[in-house]
């Protein structure tokens, strides 16, 4: 593999800076899998968590879960937590001792001010421990006002950047104005979380669809429930799962005002990984309406539960959807186009023959990728 030597030439010692188990979802499975993948390389890695990650008032839905959804990693500490400032400087003073890179997962500007005290921990000991934001959103999908120059205060700081996406290298360049190297752009590879498999094939079509994942003003849910008025058959029905910013009234209100309130179930609450494969089961397709979005891992968890997608075209989702093979693609924030993609999603046959079309992804390729761009970073 190349990139990323340690002083002597030999492996690189790597702390990653983020989440994992018991906290929950895409994040914490993503850090783990990465340090799982390095030591496998032969690179020692240790994961440096959070005891406290955010205060609960700025992240209203379920934090931490107690059955982990994949191997955790054995080498996870967790000392870091939001409200203990000073241990942000010495958590950064002790990685520098310890490893030849520090990566830093940037999920939100949230994180920052504990971010910027670990880079002054490792900074304080001049060791030449290189720093490296990786990047899962550059900036958020909805902006607060500080966000900007947070995220401007650490990209300039950093030694590296990695996003997963190149409009998200675009973005963080603009932020560090030329400072230090170009951004590194390397796609996300699956990180899914281990749920005992998908149920056998029931033939037929269920006359569902599903929607998963937070539910945010960005992920378009609402655009979802305008198309389904207009373009879906009448008997077709949607179920919404996930953890609700803010309460599903707003989206209630929409449904019944739209008429298909009986044709659309809330589940309200963080899916377990146990509970997809009963989810997916129902469904003929999942629908990924988002208006904005950088990566997703739920076209490749709908695939992996034989499932196709109808995904607009934001971020990275077109990649992942081979448009009339295992899913259907629509532009993002327009009803209309996506109406008409469910118009054409329940011609007759149609449900089957794109069933007949998905694959499970290939994680390999991607991972080996992935970890060769996070060492050159």
């Amino acid at each position: 593999m190349s990139g990323g030597p340690g002083p002597d030439g030999g492996p690189t010692r790597v702390a990653l800076v983020g989440p994992a188990h018991p906290y929950k979802g895409g994040g914490a499975r993503h850090t783990t899998e990465l340090a799982h993948r390095l030591r496998a390389l032969g690179h020692p890695t240790v994961i440096e968590s959070w005891r406290a990650q955010y205060p609960s008032a700025l992240y209203p839905g379920r934090q931490t879960i107690t059955d982990p959804e994949g191997e955790p990693y054995p080498g996870t500490r967790r000392a870091l937590a939001w409200y203990r400032p000073d241990g942000w400087w010495h958590t950064g003073r002790r990685l520098a001792g310890e490893a030849d890179l520090v990566v830093l997962t940037l999920f939100s500007p949230v994180q920052i001010p504990a971010y910027l005290g670990v880079l002054a921990g490792v900074r304080s000991r001049r060791a030449g421990t290189r720093v490296v934001a990786l990047c899962h959103n550059v900036l958020p999908h909805e902006r607060g006002a500080v966000d900007v120059s947070l995220t401007r205060a650490l990209l300039r700081r950093v030694d590296g950047v990695l996003t997963h996406a190149p409009d998200q290298a675009l973005l963080a360049e603009g932020l560090r104005a030329q400072r230090g190297s170009r951004p590194v752009v390397a796609e996300m590879p699956p990180h899914l979380p281990e749920t005992g498999g998908a149920r056998p094939a029931v033939p037929g079509e269920r006359r569902r669809l599903l929607f998963l994942g937070i539910v945010r003003p960005y992920k378009g849910v609402d655009v979802l429930l305008r198309a389904l008025a207009d373009g879906a058959p009448r008997d077709v029905a949607l179920t919404v799962a996930g953890e609700f910013w803010g309460g599903p009234g707003e989206l209630s209100e929409l449904a019944t005002e739209l008429g298909i309130a009986h044709r659309v179930r809330f589940r309200e609450g963080y899916v377990p990984a146990p509970d997809l494969p009963a989810l997916f089961a129902a469904a003929d397709a999942v629908v990924l309406p988002y208006r904005t979005a950088t990566a997703s891992q739920n076209v490749w968890l709908a695939h992996e539960h034989g499932v196709p997608v109808v995904a607009t075209s934001a971020g990275t989702l077109a990649d992942h959807v081979r448009d009339g093979v295992d899913g259907l693609l629509c532009a993002p924030g327009d009803p209309e186009d996506l109406a008409r993609a469910l118009k054409r999603f329940y011609a007759p046959g149609e449900p089957e023959r794109l069933r007949a079309g998905v694959r499970p992804v290939d994680a390999e390729p991607y991972w080996t990728a992935y970890t060769g761009r996070l060492l050159e970073a």
